[in-house]
């Protein structure tokens, strides 16, 4: 069992087959249902779309990698998709959240001061279980916000109980976790952009 952990980083190939594989076992939920993978895409972009309409707001959050992720879609959906979209990366912001207050809340609380009724939350999280990203989630809850997960690792992780949409990859490593997350991402981007192009 081990040799097969690490056999994928023995080539390209196999890595990229790896990671196939993994893209390809995506899983969909929109709360204990499973969807098909191509209608959990058009559902998201449907719900995007009712936010860009209604003036809403789309709220990225990750940690790390997850976070450049949350920043490069939070840049690409306002400037490719005229939707409103912002992720909460100011380093004096959550510096002094995680200081004054606790590293835990450093989204839940801007979330709080910026979000409102009607607008989504997509988390992207490798994990699905940090901290932060769940008191995100818990307070978005509290805000009546769509909330969208992003998350690999155990299928049992609590972003993916938690969320309203949620996709989940059966990744066992953080790099194949951020391939597919990041591939994922532009997935739904492109798919939204095809299907609601700016008017």
């Amino acid at each position: 069992m081990q040799a097969d952990k690490t056999s994928f980083l023995a080539t390209y190939g196999a890595y990229v087959e790896r990671l196939y594989r993994t893209l390809n076992a995506l899983v969909v939920t929109a709360k204990d249902r499973t969807l098909d993978q191509d209608e959990g895409f058009r559902r998201w972009c449907a719900m995007c779309y009712d936010i860009r309409l209604t003036g809403k707001t789309i709220y990225f959050v990750g940690n790390g990698a997850s976070a450049a992720m949350a920043s490069h879609m939070a840049a690409d959906f306002s400037k490719n998709c005229a939707c409103r979209a912002m992720a909460f990366n100011d380093i004096a912001l959550m510096t002094a959240i995680s200081n004054d207050i606790n590293y835990t809340e450093c989204f839940s609380v801007p979330l709080m001061r910026f979000a409102n009724s009607g607008d989504m939350l997509v988390t992207v999280s490798s994990s699905g279980n940090s901290p932060n990203v769940i008191s995100a989630i818990n307070a978005a809850k509290n805000l009546d916000l769509v909330i969208v997960t992003v998350s690999g690792m155990s299928e049992e992780n609590l972003s993916r109980k938690l969320g309203d949409l949620n996709f989940w990859i059966p990744a066992d490593s953080y790099g194949q976790a951020e391939a597919g997350h990041q591939a994922l991402l532009h997935c739904w981007l492109d798919m939204y952009v095809a299907a609601y192009p700016k008017e």
